[in-house]
């Protein structure tokens, strides 16, 4: 399942394909499409939404530009030179970490810290006043804390 076709990556392309390119490219969008249903969500690909298309097109043209990953190049001395910014990803279909955030967003999950209420099973809440433990047999409670305006 790929969620962009061929012909939609030619269109971004600055050259034609030739038939190995193609094939190359073709490895792509499934890779890419692959990556962004692990980041985002499995989608069907008539409800994707566009942006998702957008992303796979932009990974894979960032692939096809440029498939070893270099950073530097001169005809000189023939000097090569890669570095650290893609990581283990040089020369590979990758998103950037802000594609994996909007496709993680795309998705609707959302980074962040959440909270959440813990109770027991069949528990019963007790209304609790400042300094006081709830204790059984209908007492006011334990005072836990020597003075309830400031228990420390």
């Amino acid at each position: 399942m790929a969620f962009a076709t061929l012909e939609d990556l030619k269109g971004r392309l600055d050259w034609t394909l030739d038939a190995d390119e193609e094939r190359i490219a073709e490895n792509a969008l499934e890779d890419a499409s692959d990556l962004a249903t692990h980041y985002g969500r499995d989608w069907p690909e008539a409800t994707a939404p566009r942006m998702v298309r957008t992303l796979v097109l932009k990974a894979c043209k960032r692939y096809m530009s440029n498939p070893d990953g270099y950073t530097q190049s001169r005809a000189g001395d023939e000097t090569l030179a890669w570095n650290d910014s893609a990581g283990e990803n040089a020369g590979t279909v990758y998103f950037t970490d802000e594609e994996i955030k909007l496709l993680a967003g795309l998705a609707g999950r959302r980074a962040g810290l959440y909270t959440a209420g813990v109770t027991a099973w069949q528990s019963v809440r007790r209304p609790v006043t400042a300094g006081l433990v709830p204790v059984e047999n209908g007492w006011k409670g334990f005072p836990l804390y020597a003075d309830e305006t400031e228990p420390w």
